[in-house]
């Protein structure tokens, strides 16, 4: 399904707004102490920012896999992104299927400090390079 130019702009925007409110769930998450939701919301909040920036250069995303293959193609590859940034979206996909499903994995505030930074930024590096409005 091919979109139209202003169909495209209001799909990146909600996009953009999904991830904003993935990151506000994921901060509440944090405050209360509930490691392995935060995971699985910073998962999110970077799955939603990534799918804007795909969506806003035109490619489809249509499954996670999908999705993280398409950046690794076009962005990470290509030297628009560094490697790390790659690592940082398959490392949450890891942290967030074993804090989803794994029984023995515990999510920490250790664990995820230093994957918090490193949104932060990536996010910086996504608004600058595509010049994404803060939303």
């Amino acid at each position: 399904m091919s979109l139209s130019e202003n169909e495209r702009q209001i799909v990146v925007n909600l996009e953009l707004e999904k991830a904003k409110r993935t990151f506000d769930d994921m901060s509440f998450c944090l405050q209360e102490g509930k490691w392995e939701a935060a995971a699985n919301r910073l998962y999110y909040a970077l799955f939603h920012a990534v799918s804007a920036l795909l969506i806003c250069d035109g490619y489809n995303v249509k499954s996670h896999r999908g999705t993280m293959a398409l950046f690794g193609e076009h962005y990470i590859r290509t030297g628009i992104f560094e490697r790390k940034d790659g690592s940082l979206f398959s490392d949450l996909v890891i942290m967030r299927d074993n804090a989803d499903y794994n029984c023995f994995f515990e999510a920490t505030e250790e664990k995820l400090a230093p994957y918090m930074m490193q949104f932060h930024e990536q996010e910086r590096a996504m608004r600058g390079q595509f010049d994404i409005p803060r939303q």
